[in-house]
């Protein structure tokens, strides 16, 4: 069997939209794997043009995709890229250049690497990140987080000089639906970790703390409406978190006290 130098590990869940632009960003750089959470829209019919490394996985947490992709990974080196990023011309030459310095001998200490991310929000380009993407395979242990994911991996972090393009956010839908399914998982784990009980104080003290962190110290209105709105909704967010929290933390279930509500005026 041809050794594979390279893998990408794309995670998706319904991603009709971006997968094809993804796929088509990263064909020849090396074996592609696909991990799908059970998507019921055209997200595989359109991946299998590219790759027939196709894993469907039902997803427990964000880590647990990661984990799973980097199992089915025959790659040297592993680069995870998410469905609405793009890799660059200069930066898929980057990724081949270490990967290739690594085959020579030529020593090279650094076995992960941070990503710049240029990230679009609602198709206006706003403030960058860095992200950990590109490892060498066997140095890597795995990822741990349920939602902020964080590689384990033993060895020196380098950077790598060329941005991936991020496509994040790119209408009010997909925010909407976004943030009902993490908020769902945020929710459960400050259940699971014994959070204090909510109440309508600390939502509003919640609230306020992510109004000074965007607008204050993000600074998001330097960005126009588009950085309105995200500070604005990153504040919704919050308090979508906090909401279901306390939907959770009831002794009684709302179900159950609309049930009781019910036969009192049945």
């Amino acid at each position: 069997m041809e050794k594979v130098k390279l893998s990408i590990v794309i995670l998706t869940k319904n991603e009709e939209e971006m997968i094809g632009g993804c796929l088509r960003s990263a064909q020849g750089l090396g074996e592609i794997i696909l991990v799908d959470d059970c998507s019921d829209d055209e997200t595989l019919k359109i991946a299998r043009k590219y790759t027939d490394r196709i894993f469907v996985y039902k997803m427990k947490d964000f880590s647990s995709q990661r984990n799973f992709g980097l199992r089915k990974a025959r790659g040297e080196w592993i680069f995870y890229l998410d469905a609405d990023e793009r890799l660059t011309p200069q930066l898929r030459d980057e990724i081949l250049s270490v990967v290739r310095n690594q085959e020579s001998g030529i020593r090279n200490q650094s076995v992960g690497f941070l990503v710049k991310r240029r990230n679009f929000f609602l198709g206006k380009e706003m403030y960058p990140d860095k992200v950990h993407r590109l490892f060498l395979k066997k140095k890597l242990k795995g990822w741990r987080g349920k939602i902020h994911e964080t590689p384990v991996f033993q060895g020196k972090v380098g950077e790598l000089k060329n941005p991936l393009i991020h496509l994040t956010h790119r209408n009010i839908l997909s925010m909407l639906r976004k943030t009902l399914d993490w908020s769902e998982i945020e929710a459960e784990i400050r259940l699971k970790a014994g959070h204090p009980p909510v109440s309508w104080w600390r939502i509003l003290r919640v609230m306020l703390t992510e109004f000074y962190h965007q607008f204050f110290q993000k600074k998001v209105w330097r960005f126009g409406t588009e950085g309105f709105i995200e500070g604005i909704f990153q504040i919704f967010s919050i308090f979508i978190t906090y909401a279901r929290l306390w939907e959770r933390q009831r002794k009684e279930s709302l179900k159950k006290t609309y049930e009781r509500i019910e036969k009192i005026f049945g």
